[in-house]
């Protein structure tokens, strides 16, 4: 099955790791000399809804990659806490968390 960088862009990272969500595959890293792809790489989370910039990017190896399906991408990485979006719990429930 062949697979192009834009169909890449539309697919979703999941860490087998744990089962967090990375994000979507922003860019792709290539080495010149061979042509081979070398990473995928995927933009940080937006600070203050992008106002702020973003966080710092996570860029996975293509070795980690396990499988490249229809909609998902697996990988098994190690990925910073920073980094993961949280699927837990909504991002204003922690605004109003009683504590």
């Amino acid at each position: 099955m062949n697979c192009c960088i834009t169909d890449m862009r539309e697919k979703e990272v999941i860490n087998l790791k744990d089962g967090c969500r990375i994000g979507n595959v922003c860019d792709v890293e290539f080495d010149t000399c061979s042509g081979t792809i070398v990473s995928i790489i995927i933009f940080g989370r937006g600070k203050a809804f992008g106002l702020l910039g973003r966080g710092e990017d996570i860029k996975i190896c293509w070795n980690d990659i396990k499988v490249i399906g229809d909609d998902t991408i697996l990988v098994d990485a190690t990925i910073p806490e920073n980094c993961r979006y949280n699927t837990k719990e909504n991002m204003f429930d922690s605004l109003f968390r009683h504590k």
